[in-house]
């Protein structure tokens, strides 16, 4: 099964078209701030999130559940594509439905095995998934570049160092950032 979760009117054939207002193509209406998801474990093998995880979770316990019930529901080795608004973009910052920022570190949180090197090494992270139990590897990230920041780039005005700078410190440089997650069961797999 394929879950298109939070999809609003991006409906994709083939899919399950999940979203918390009914629609035209919606499938399944879902709160998925509530679980547990009707959706049985290890049930799904593709997973999109597309501008839906940066409105989940006003606080951290109810964020916590959406993705301990996103591992349950997807099988091992299952594909999560995760796209939102970059925290630092105006995008994000002014809708007030946007109640977390998700960036790399965040979801890098949630990998076992990143937890148990950065224990190693003495680092201070939470580790999300050795405290949650679930497992995800972090396989791709892809950012969006605002198109003045890339055709400066792109002419020659700018370095990467330069932009890469730019997108650390400035607003509106990175408009939204794609993720790509991988399900590892169980828990703590290579």
């Amino acid at each position: 099964m394929k879950l298109n979760l939070g999809c609003g009117s991006d409906i994709l054939a083939g899919w399950v078209n999940v979203d918390l207002h009914p629609g035209a193509g919606v499938d399944r209406i879902v709160d998925l701030e509530r679980v547990p998801w009707p959706w049985g474990d290890s049930s799904a093998e593709e997973v999109r999130l597309k501008h839906v995880l940066e409105h989940l979770g006003r606080n951290s316990e109810t964020f916590l559940s959406v993705i301990k019930e996103l591992w349950r529901v997807c099988a091992n080795g299952a594909k999560v594509a995760i796209t939102v608004p970059h925290p630092r973009h105006d995008a994000f910052l002014t809708d007030p439905t946007h109640v977390r920022p998700i960036l790399e570190g965040t979801l890098r949180l949630f990998d076992q095995g990143a937890n148990f090197e950065d224990r190693k090494r003495g680092f201070s992270n939470t580790p999300l998934g050795l405290i949650t139990g679930v497992d995800f590897r972090l396989e791709s990230v892809e950012h969006t570049v605002e198109k003045d920041w890339l055709e400066r780039f792109q002419r020659g005005e700018i370095s990467h160092a330069e932009l890469n700078h730019a997108a650390r410190h400035y607003n509106n440089v990175i408009s939204e950032t794609d993720f790509l997650w991988r399900t590892v069961k169980p828990a703590g797999g290579v």
